[in-house]
């Protein structure tokens, strides 16, 4: 009952169904979850459930229907599903994000955690309520992982700079460390490059690919990292001629780019008043063809 007494649910008072329900294990859904890496070794649990009971429900939330959605208990579903039987489980109120920061912080316990597990944990301590409010510091999610702080900056950029939603889209990737996952940051750096897309491919790619969850997560990663790595980056034409900046007393300053043989011209403006930039989005089409007209005149 330990495990009981230390749910989240249990410490915080989250708002429960009362009792624990018996539900079909087909109706519990584990989709979204960072795909399971361990071996699931059931076999000493099913003998022990098979011989005494579910002593322990898992727990989940509920979803449209009569379906659930899976926060913890993984061994004890599948064990209950191989043996035929009804899994007992208490279902909770929480919304996604805190399923998922639970989900992370139960699988802190694993010892095979890969850096961007690691990573998605400590992000979810910092960010999350399971950590006292003066403890959610960088120095306090340090102090729970048992690493430096340094080490804790370095998992909280990845995560901010990848994504969470690209993040799991990928998984676990467990043959990808630190330096390939600083890779994708770097890559990912300008925010050019279109994560919709990243996501979609990562998808596909553990979709299609034949091995195990392993393989295919670190297959999903490769794939998203040649992508970004060569996405197509704004470069000024090799011809182009770029003016110093132009000081307009009163306006701002002005930079003026020209290329594609004397075709092209891009004027850049840092105004001093937000107002005029609209104003003059608004009237640009006509302020250049009165210009256009006043070039005229003057070829004349």
């Amino acid at each position: 009952m330990q495990t009981l007494r230390n749910a989240p649910d249990a410490l915080e008072g989250r708002r429960l169904r009362g009792g624990v329900f018996e539900i079909e294990p087909d109706q519990v859904e584990t989709s979204g979850r960072l795909d399971d890496r361990l071996q699931i070794e059931i076999a000493g649990l099913k003998a022990s459930i098979s011989r005494s009971g579910q002593r322990v429900p898992i727990l989940v939330r509920p979803l449209e229907g009569d379906r659930y959605s899976l926060i913890y208990g993984r061994r004890r579903l599948e064990a209950c599903r191989d043996l035929g039987i009804k899994v007992r489980a208490i279902v909770t109120e929480m919304d996604g994000d805190q399923a998922l920061r639970d989900q992370l912080l139960e699988n802190q316990e694993r010892q095979d955690l890969s850096f961007i597990e690691r990573a998605l944990v400590a992000a979810a301590l910092l960010n999350g309520d399971h950590l006292g409010e003066t403890e959610r510091t960088n120095k306090g999610v340090a102090e729970v992982l048992g690493l430096t702080e340094a080490g804790v900056s370095q998992l909280l950029s990845v995560v901010r700079a990848v994504g969470e939603d690209l993040v799991l889209a990928i998984g676990a990737a467990p043959g990808i460390g630190r330096p390939r996952w600083e890779e994708l940051k770097k890559a990912l750096g300008d925010g050019s490059v279109d994560r919709e897309r990243l996501v979609a491919l990562a998808t596909k790619a553990k979709s299609s690919h034949g091995g195990g969850p392993d393989e295919k997560s670190d297959a999903a990663f490769l794939e998203v990292l040649r992508t970004a790595a060569r996405a197509e980056r704004p470069v000024r034409p090799p011809n182009s001629r770029r003016e110093p900046n132009v000081v307009i007393p009163g306006v701002g300053a002005a930079t003026v780019t020209t290329g594609l043989r004397g075709r092209q011209l891009k004027l850049e403006l840092k105004a001093e008043n937000d107002d005029f930039v609209s104003w003059l989005k608004g009237h640009a089409p006509q302020l250049i063809a009165e210009l256009h007209e006043r070039w005229k005149r003057e070829e004349d």
